[in-house]
């Protein structure tokens, strides 16, 4: 590698062209950025005082270490935004100054396009000093070339040239100084050897803020970069760009991260921070860019699994699904915000597309996965261990049994993950305030639509409060209601049983059941089915309300089904018991003696507090807390508790530093952290870490 200062013009105009590889991003900077530079251009020109002004660096490769003498074009692998912002500013100032006197030495317009914008002697692709990739490219070499923009333009480059035209415009007598602050731009010229120097290495340390760059990003160049031209572009070609294209530019921006964070989750079971994406997808392949025939067959069967997989989160993520069953369900969840539940799906979609699950069972799959998520959050049961419960529900799957062995790990999970019963929903949907519930159209929309195959369109409704939100309810409501409206108000308001969807919501405002039931399009005549039944009320009040959400809850079950097997299918899929031998805490006589059982009991109350889930296993020689496996350890000591926490050291925020790292120790309990508890005074403290432990082993220790 060898780099050195430049001056921006002088640089442009030595170098031969530049070329922008085919796996980089597309040029993205906006107004904010190009503002910033011309309004930097703009100071330095006007201050004589102000010699130069850095705007940053060029990484490119070349074959030798003769930096821009040499005449091959030079791959680009960093600065292309600020390359391409330049080349924009530059075409829009020759454009600006066209038939004009020379308003610098040096900025004619023939001397700007000849030097820093085309080789005027070569043609074709080789007459442009910068080429761009893909749609970028046509359209650059459009407004350089003077030529018509092709169909499909590229936004960014065709707005920023249009952004600098308005601004040179308004500007005619800063010419000169917008001139001068061109020449004083400079950069580092950093030329990287391809023989010598690794630049993806280079790459990712110039990169490793992660700011400029998405995870996919650098994904993309890592798989990309230092391979063959012909190979690196049959792989951008056939997998990578149909992926760009099937995402759209915008999802593409903002879901393909969490798309590559889900793909790594059924590869690996594990759950990569949104942040540590790219770390992870280089653990999981393990390869380097060895130039034999092996190494590029492995990089292409893990570039082609992406692009599948790619394929189906784009079905199920972003409505590209064609079969109509499938769609529908897919359309549910995402209304519903199942984002945690995607690992799963794609290793049940991929099932399905190799045929091991037909498109029957896969949507009868995908209503259970709806049903869970939304009786769940009906249950108010906390959600934070379903990203961890769907990273690992395929193990538990017997693909010859699918739906079976689907339905029987619902039923099986354990408390805290469970899968709410009939009893349980429908109580809890009755009385839940849905009028706040996150995706209320979701559950209107489901209610209404539910085995209908010429579907109301709920999104053309609004929501209707039967008994009005109102404060200060008038005489007609409050008589109906009784001597306790308020209280009736303030509990079914935002209940099922009130609510209801409408097209006549100002007509409706808080006029009487009657007149509502009555009027022209009211509850008497109303299509829907929602609506059922109101037509037949002489009055509404806390009995109705109460009668009808437990006729909706009734409905609500079959909706949201929760799944079904006989115990004896059941039985076949409970894990086997192991007997262990059986101790009591009296063979714990250190936890028994006057100065530490106070502490144990004391201990063992507030860690069973914690959660519904734990649970209490004594063994011979420590005492076990469970969730769905041991997360805290007594080991009794004759004047304390060791206490063991099953997690890694570096993963405990303790700021009171007493936690104790035994990873590798060998000692008693679970996991690499060791933590003391010698008195009543230092409990919250230690309570406060081993919910930590706790949180991990249920899923909320990680980055949603």
């Amino acid at each position: 590698m060898k780099a050195t200062e430049a001056r921006v013009l002088d640089f442009l105009k030595k170098s031969p062209q530049f070329v922008i590889p085919i796996y980089q991003r597309t040029y993205s900077w906006t107004e904010p950025e190009c503002r910033q530079l011309w309004d930097d251009i703009l100071r330095c020109g006007k201050h004589d005082q102000i010699a130069v002004h850095f705007i940053g660096s060029i990484v490119y490769i070349e074959e030798g270490l003769s930096m821009v003498t040499h005449q091959a074009p030079l791959m680009v692998i960093d600065g292309q935004q600020r390359l391409t912002t330049v080349t924009l500013l530059l075409a829009a100032l020759a454009e600006a100054i066209f038939g004009k006197e020379e308003p610098f030495d040096g900025f004619s317009q023939r001397k700007i396009r000849n030097y820093y914008l085309v080789n005027p002697e070569e043609e074709g692709e080789r007459h442009f000093k910068l080429l761009l990739s893909q749609t970028d490219r046509d359209t650059l070499t459009a407004l350089v070339g003077g030529t018509e923009s092709p169909v499909e333009s590229s936004l960014r480059v065709s707005e920023n040239f249009a952004l600098f035209q308005k601004w040179l415009d308004s500007s005619q007598d800063d010419l000169v100084t917008l001139c001068k602050g061109l020449a004083k731009l400079v950069l580092v010229d950093i030329a990287l050897n391809r023989d010598q120097d690794n630049p993806q290495l280079i790459f990712e340390s110039m990169n490793s803020t992660g700011k400029e760059l998405s995870q996919a990003d650098l994904i993309r160049n890592f798989i990309l970069m230092g391979l063959k031209p012909k190979f690196q572009t049959r792989l951008y070609k056939e997998y990578w760009r149909p992926m760009e294209i099937a995402f759209g530019q915008e999802a593409y921006g903002t879901h393909f991260d969490a798309f590559m964070r889900h793909f790594l989750t059924v590869k690996t079971g594990e759950i990569p921070k949104i942040s540590g994406v790219y770390d992870a997808f280089k653990n999981h392949t393990n390869f380097s860019k060895e130039e034999d025939v092996g190494e590029e067959d492995h990089i292409e069967n893990i570039v082609s699994e992406v692009r599948e997989y790619a394929r189906y989160f784009c079905a199920m993520a972003l409505g590209g699904e064609s079969d109509p069953d499938l769609k529908r369900a897919f359309h549910d969840l995402r209304e519903l915000k199942v984002d945690v539940a995607y690992p799963f799906l794609l290793e049940l979609y991929a099932d399905y597309a190799a045929g091991t699950l037909s498109n029957k069972d896969l949507a009868s799959a995908v209503r259970l996965v709806e049903a869970y998520v939304f009786r769940r959050v009906i249950s108010a049961i906390p959600t934070n261990s379903m990203n961890k419960t769907f990273a690992t529900f395929g193990k538990a799957l017997k693909k010859d049994q699918y739906l079976e062995s689907l339905r029987a790990h619902f039923l099986l999970l354990p408390s805290y993950r469970r899968f709410p019963n009939d009893e349980e929903f429908h109580r809890d949907l009755q009385t839940r305030d849905l009028y706040h519930f996150r995706s209320r159209s979701y559950w209107l929309r489901r209610f209404e639509n539910y085995q209908r195959k010429e579907l109301v369109a709920v999104d053309e409704y609004t929501i209707e409060h039967i008994m009005p939100q109102n404060e200060n309810l008038n005489e007609s409501w409050q008589s109906a209601l009784g001597h306790d409206w308020k209280s009736i108000q303030e509990q079914w308001l935002h209940t099922l049983g009130n609510l209801t969807l409408t097209r006549y919501n100002s007509e409706y405002s808080d006029k009487p059941f009657c007149e509502k039931r009555d009027m022209k399009g009211g509850f008497g005549v109303s299509p829907l089915r929602l609506n059922e039944g109101l037509g037949q009320l002489e009055t509404w009040d806390e009995n109705a309300i109460k009668s009808r959400a437990g006729r909706l809850a009734d409905q609500a079950i079959e909706v949201w089904c929760c799944p079904q097997l006989d115990e004896t299918t059941l039985d076949t899929y409970r894990p086997k018991k192991i007997e262990n031998a059986t101790y009591s805490i009296e063979e714990h006589q250190y936890l028994l003696s006057p100065t530490m059982l106070p502490i144990y009991e004391a201990f063992r109350s507030a860690v069973i507090a914690l959660d519904d889930c734990v649970s209490e296993e004594v063994l011979k020689l420590y005492v076990a807390y469970k969730a769905e496996t041991n997360f805290v350890d007594i080991i009794p000591q004759s004047k304390r508790m060791r206490l063991s926490l099953n997690m890694n050291f570096p993963d405990i925020n303790d700021p009171k530093g007493i936690c104790k790292d035994v990873t590798g120790l060998g000692l008693w309990g679970n996991g690499n952290v060791q933590v003391n508890l010698t008195s009543l005074e230092e409990l919250p403290y230690v309570i406060g870490l081993v919910r930590q432990s706790l949180e991990l082993q249920l899923g909320d220790g990680g980055e949603e």
